[in-house]
């Protein structure tokens, strides 16, 4: 007989499929869903138990041979930029971000259009339609909001109703230990601009000014190339076998197999 209450949530396990990070892996994902009134604070102790955030679905991997995914959190109290993350801020300095509600435009559709035609052709998310976005953005029971940056317009004040193009958003929760990036964007075009990295500092700025103390990035894929960027953004905390860890830019030794890295001390 199943004793669990309906305000439980119950978890279920995914079929093998092909890892799109690493080749010759096949990864598994254990999955819950996150509605009602409940729905942000299972959304702190999942995410702070290593789980991300996908619509009202909360997962994280549980494949059976390979622990390579290591969930990443920044320590935003102690962050202080490196000198090429300075020169990142300063080309960016003609951008201005806002929050608003998380509701979907045509806009930000037709950004997240052209950069996954640049970055992801192949990826799982590749065909997603004008709808499909829309539910990515609206289709949360917890606190999302979906930050857009923009050139400012010259001659236009901070306070200006006039607003520039759009060249990057992130859709990001609030958490009651801090902010969690649950997808970011931006125009490919601007490479020389970095702007993947340059929302990172942007939450991190968001963070220290309401003295949250985290970060949450998602996961870092040891072997991963395209993931790489997650762990230059230090101090920062690993999720290990033994709880969160502290991570100041020491090598990792190489997985055992079936095991999670650990690190050198």
């Amino acid at each position: 007989m199943n004793t669990q209450t309906t305000s439980s949530p119950q978890f279920y396990l995914t079929a093998p499929a092909a890892c799109p990070y690493l080749p010759h892996e096949m990864e598994r994902k254990v999955f819950t869903h996150m509605v009602g009134e409940r729905a942000p604070e299972l959304n702190d102790l999942l995410t702070q138990g290593g789980f991300r955030r996908s619509q009202n679905i909360a997962y994280r991997p549980a494949c059976e041979s390979c622990r390579a995914c290591v969930s990443v959190r920044i320590l935003a109290g102690e962050f202080k930029p490196s000198r090429s993350m300075r020169r990142i801020l300063q080309a960016n300095a003609d951008i201005v971000s806002a929050e608003y509600p998380a509701e979907p435009s045509n806009e930000q559709y037709s950004l997240f259009r052209r950069y996954l035609d640049h970055r992801h052709q192949r990826g799982g998310m590749s065909d997603m339609s004008v709808l499909d976005y829309a539910m990515m953005v609206e289709d949360t029971h917890v606190h999302t909001k979906i930050i857009e940056y923009r050139l400012r317009v010259e001659g236009s004040g901070i306070s200006s109703d006039v607003r520039g193009p759009l060249v990057a958003a992130a859709l990001t929760d609030r958490m009651g230990d801090g902010l969690s990036m649950v997808y970011s964007f931006y125009d490919p075009e601007l490479g020389d601009r970095s702007l993947g990295s340059y929302m990172i500092l942007d939450h991190i700025r968001r963070a220290q000014e309401r003295g949250l103390p985290h970060v949450y990035l998602g996961y870092w894929v040891k072997g991963s190339r395209k993931m790489d960027y997650k762990i230059k953004f230090l101090p920062q905390e690993h999720l290990m076998a033994r709880g969160w860890e502290r991570y100041d830019g020491a090598p990792y030794t190489p997985p055992g197999p079936g095991g999670r890295p650990s690190l050198r001390r």
